[in-house]
């Protein structure tokens, strides 16, 4: 599973928030983590709007599994990861596949 952090640079907030889920990511191993500045990475949302932070993509090869603004409490998507473990409903809100906007931006 991929686990998206859409946030901002000048976001204080953000800047709080991403120490936390660098940690997050050590202790999940299984999935890959990334964070993406919206103002220097906008192809990463594909058509999408972000107006709250920090805003989160959990999304597998199959699809998005869960896109939208989270209270940045780090326990709160600790707690979303363990729902998904075994997703079985996805959303069709949130970009596309992030690999193939990745490969699309490069």
């Amino acid at each position: 599973m991929t686990v998206a952090c859409y946030c901002a640079a000048w976001c204080d907030t953000c800047a709080q928030y991403k120490a936390r889920f660098e940690a997050l990511a050590r202790r999940w191993p299984a999935h890959t983590f990334v964070w993406i500045d919206i103002e220097e990475n906008s192809e990463l949302l594909d058509d999408e709007d972000v107006e709250n932070f920090p805003t989160i993509l959990l999304q597998t090869r199959e699809g998005n599994v869960f896109f939208g603004p989270m209270l940045p409490y780090i326990g709160h998507l600790e707690r979303l990861l363990a729902q998904y473990r075994q997703p079985s409903t996805f959303t069709e809100a949130g970009p596309g596949q992030l690999a193939a906007l990745l490969a699309a931006a490069a």
